[in-house]
């Protein structure tokens, strides 16, 4: 048979792998990654987009998901069990608080929030089961961003694993394990794949914990499909150009948006007057992502007038694409946080935020200026 050698890796769209006898069989449990079996166990796509992750990150290895949700899933299962304590950010993706704080603790597994002003002093948080905490490289939705060095040093200093979510800088702006994290996690729906087509999750980990994570990726099943493995490789490929576009933009925008007089506040961490900007300018190679947040009036049909008028960036309840899109994360991605809650970290009904994509930055100012204009 004639053999071939495709410059990009083919989809195996296959759910089984076939062997010629028991003897194949017996050989593949006994020098694993030799061969494949069921793609729920692993599939060259999964390896491939794992590997290229991996490689970008600088872990040990990754294990891909089904979804960002299921990434932290797995991050979590792979040290803790009933019985044990995690902490978390307070300022951090809804989702992920709710997967913590309602369905995790239904299995023993307790969780505390612990507020932004007591991250770097962990002290009073850490209990004798305490496993791990979980932060983001760049809060969702107001943007603070994470003094990762500092931060593993109080979790080294108290036994427990740092697991950090990356999902917002990317590793082209900062590189998690450089600055001491134990655990790097992406939903990777986002800026990794870049193009809004695949709902996919990645866990980067160090070597003594690969094989944990690919026991719990397999045995619970949130392997991710051969399909959208190839389609978030394929968008991996373009991170770095894309990032850069993101930042280039995000920058532009955010320096407009600051000096409108509708506009009450900006969050973006390239901004001189952000709290944390030097340490972003340092953690981040010089450039701070594509997404920011700003407050506009506090009124649902001033919220409704700008979304409406804007022409080309769409109310969409996600982010990371190369389209600009906008979110309302009141109502959407941290609709499920108390009030109490909401009111102390600032989230409120004017917060939109905004996901800038690799358009002209021209074009997206002079669409926002227009839709200021009609509020």
């Amino acid at each position: 048979m004639t053999q071939f050698h495709p410059k990009i890796t083919p989809i195996y769209q296959t759910s089984v792998f076939t062997f010629e006898d028991l003897n194949e069989l017996e050989n593949y449990f006994e020098q694993p990654g030799n061969q494949y079996m069921y793609s729920r166990f692993g599939n060259p796509n999964t390896d491939e987009l794992a590997a290229e992750v991996n490689k970008h990150e600088g872990g040990a290895g990754a294990v891909v998901t089904s979804s960002g949700m299921s990434a932290i899933l797995v991050a979590v299962l792979t040290y803790c069990q009933a019985g044990d304590h995690v902490l978390c950010a307070e300022e951090i993706y809804g989702g992920s608080a709710t997967l913590l704080s309602q369905e995790l603790t239904r299995i023993g597994i307790a969780v505390t929030f612990v507020p932004a002003e007591e991250l770097y002093s962990l002290a009073n948080h850490v209990q004798p089961n305490t496993k791990m905490l979980l932060a983001e490289t760049i809060s969702n939705p107001l943007l603070q961003v994470l003094d990762i060095k500092r931060l593993a040093e109080q979790t080294k200093q108290s036994g427990i694993k740092l697991v950090i979510d990356n999902t917002f800088a990317s590793p082209v702006i900062t590189r998690p394990f450089e600055f001491g994290a134990d655990m790097v996690m992406h939903s990777v729906t986002k800026y990794l794949s870049g193009h809004s087509d695949v709902t996919a999750g990645v866990v980067v980990c160090q070597e003594q914990d690969l094989k944990r994570a690919k026991q719990v990726v397999m045995t619970f099943g949130v392997n991710l499909s051969p399909f959208e493995s190839w389609l978030a490789a394929r968008g991996l490929k373009t991170l770095k150009l894309r990032i850069r576009q993101h930042s280039h933009n995000a920058l532009a925008i955010a320096q407009f948006l600051q000096q409108h007089p509708k506009v009450e506040q900006v969050w973006y961490p390239g901004l001189e007057q952000h709290p944390q900007h030097q340490l972003a300018t340092e953690q981040g190679k010089g450039m701070y992502g594509g997404m920011l947040s700003f407050r506009i009036a506090d009124e649902l049909g001033t919220v409704n007038s700008f979304m409406q008028a804007l022409q080309h960036m769409p109310f969409a309840p996600s982010l990371a694409g190369v389209s600009t899109s906008i979110s309302h994360p009141l109502r959407t991605s941290h609709r499920s946080f108390t009030p109490n809650r909401l009111t102390k970290l600032g989230i409120t009904l004017g917060v939109i935020r905004l996901s800038v994509g690799i358009e002209d930055a021209e074009e997206l100012i002079a669409d926002l200026e227009q839709a200021l204009e009609k509020i």
